[in-house]
């Protein structure tokens, strides 16, 4: 008891000392919120501003001061200016010389400037510790208690101490700190909130690829080709049927694309003989995007799911239901039950069902606050032994529904096959690769190589050596 009291105490903070001044360099939002949230945390405040008139918006607790004055009451002062606003430092030189400088700024586009605003603010108050901080939170997440928002905060600095001192008020504010070295990662920092969901462009942009080239593809196969050929008027196929079509299809293939890049990678492997050589590029790329695809898939998914509960009310389906009794009751006929279509009609249900349950426990084990509950077998266990059942139950219930018309004449609308075989090219190519990598022979050798061990060792002592070599 004893022991883990001891624990307690030396994770917890301590609250008893006060707190160093903290000097805030302009009163716009952002410098308000980060004021009256330090404020919150127990250090004093103190605002340098051009004007010393005092503001409803500032808090009451912070105190405002000139430029000059402001600086030399804190031993950290935070730059809440934009870049084009730090010329006035230039006479603060002196007054400076040994502070701690918080750069938070942002620019309006990527790689606006040669170098980063934070590289730039050491350049010109050299004698000052330049640190990068905070530029990835916003002021309406300061002011919503951070619950709402993202919590972590990158940080970077030439000066250890400097960044040890941010770091330290990050955690003192309820935020997680995380250190990306020198000062010359300022300028990635300062690119991330510009980016514009970076590793989505390539799903999302894939996912509306497919979806227009299935629209086209279907509404010549379905709609055009049975006004020309039919005299029959689909059109009203675009609003559910066709949506209901494409959408399943974009979803399995976009789900066998997230595993392909890891067959493929163990591919090379195996050709390589080793694990020490990088993946090209667009496969590296491809497997860091695995996660946002299968996300973006199982999207499609539940809109399949939702337009199919809708089938039932749909006018078209209901007045060929009634038609078709209407028909049989006036011929006097009856349909005797098909035994085997029971069969595929339920089994085809079934796949489709259990491949959707497993689909959306793949998606919910892939957010931060699942994945971080469990260890990395469990994690993997999942992703990968789960990932491929849903994928073969989904890529079964593509082939049950498909059933006897795959060799079917009619199904070959001018020679163009129905949608659904489309979509179980990528599928089958990634279960077949896979059947073959889990044979013996090439899974002991692929799982030896992931180990550490090469076919070639020379290769990697080449390697070091240049390495090494081009280091000198």
């Amino acid at each position: 008891m004893t022991k883990n009291s001891s624990n307690i105490m030396a994770l917890a903070p301590n609250t008893s000392n006060k707190r160093e001044t903290v000097c805030i360099f302009g009163t716009g939002d952002f410098g308000r919120a980060l004021g009256q949230k330090m404020i919150q945390s127990g250090y004093p405040v103190v605002f340098g501003s051009r004007s010393l008139r005092t503001s409803s918006l500032i808090p009451k607790e912070a105190e405002v001061l000139s430029h000059a004055e402001a600086a030399q009451k804190a031993a950290i002062i935070i730059m809440a200016i934009q870049r084009q606003h730090y010329d006035f430092l230039t006479p603060l030189a002196e007054i400076l010389r040994g502070k701690v400088l918080v750069d938070v700024s942002n620019n309006l586009k990527i790689n606006q400037y040669p170098e980063s605003n934070a590289e730039y603010l050491a350049q010109l108050v050299p004698g000052a510790k330049v640190v990068k901080a905070f530029n990835t939170v916003s002021a309406w997440a300061l002011q919503s208690g951070t619950l709402d928002a993202s919590r972590q905060v990158f940080v970077c600095g030439d000066d250890m101490e400097a960044k040890q001192m941010v770091m330290d008020i990050v955690r003192a504010l309820g935020l997680t700190p995380l250190d990306q070295g020198s000062l010359l990662a300022a300028q990635e920092i300062e690119n991330y909130p510009l980016q514009l969901f970076p590793m989505w462009k390539f799903p999302i942009f894939l996912s509306l690829g497919l979806t227009a080239f299935f629209f086209f593809y279907c509404l010549i196969r379905d709609v055009i080709y049975s006004y020309v050929y039919e005299n029959k008027d689909f059109s009203f196929f675009l609003a559910i049927s066709i949506p209901n079509r494409i959408c399943p299809v974009v979803a399995l293939i976009l789900l066998g694309l997230v595993y392909l890049p890891g067959v493929l990678a163990a591919i090379v492997q195996l050709y390589r003989g080793t694990k020490y050589r990088r993946f090209p590029d667009w496969l590296d790329k491809w497997m860091l995007c695995r996660k946002q695809l299968g996300l973006v898939a199982l999207a499609f998914a539940f809109l399949h799911v939702f337009y199919t509960l809708i089938i039932p009310v749909r006018y078209y389906v209901r007045w060929r239901t009634e038609d078709r009794i209407i028909s049989k009751a006036l011929n006097n006929k009856t349909d005797p039950f098909n035994n085997t279509n029971g069969w595929l009609s339920d089994s085809y249900l079934a796949l489709g069902i259990l491949g959707f349950f497993f689909f959306v426990l793949l998606g919910i084990t892939s957010l931060p606050s699942v994945s971080n509950s469990v260890n990395w077998r469990e994690f993997r266990f999942v992703q990968s032994k789960l990932g491929y059942l849903t994928l073969i139950l989904c890529t079964a219930h593509t082939l049950v529904y498909g059933g006897k018309r795959f060799l079917s004449p009619s199904s070959y609308r001018w020679y163009l096959p129905n949608i659904y075989m489309l979509s179980l090219i990528v599928p089958c190519i990634v279960l077949v690769l896979k059947f073959v990598l889990i044979f013996p022979c090439l899974d002991k050798q692929l799982t030896q190589i992931r180990q550490g061990w090469e076919r070639n060792p020379r290769y990697s002592e080449q390697s070091n050596y240049i390495i090494n070599k081009s280091a000198v």
